[in-house]
């Protein structure tokens, strides 16, 4: 898999952003959601669960693969152990 670190914080704050979302949704209900987020109903009092379980999963995806982007770059072949050589 390509690195690319400059994607971290991105990620990172796309994640956290999603996660947050998530919580929003399933706590208020679609009538006291701000206006410019899709789901909002003036009035309604109905939770949208499938909002916050969709955000909560990508908010995840998002912070899984941040953490992916953080691990070694090289692709070395995994060493032997000392003095199990070639038998001779």
């Amino acid at each position: 898999m390509t690195k690319r670190p400059s994607l971290i914080v991105p990620a990172v704050v796309a994640g956290l952003v999603l996660i947050a979302l998530a919580a929003l949704y399933i706590v208020d209900s679609a009538g006291s959601l701000p206006s410019f987020i899709p789901g909002h109903e003036a009035g309604s009092a109905h939770h949208h669960v499938k909002h916050g379980i969709a955000a909560l999963l990508l908010g995840i995806g998002c912070l899984i693969f941040a953490w992916f982007q953080t691990g070694p770059t090289d692709r070395e072949a995994p060493r032997s152990p000392a003095g199990a050589g070639p038998a001779a």
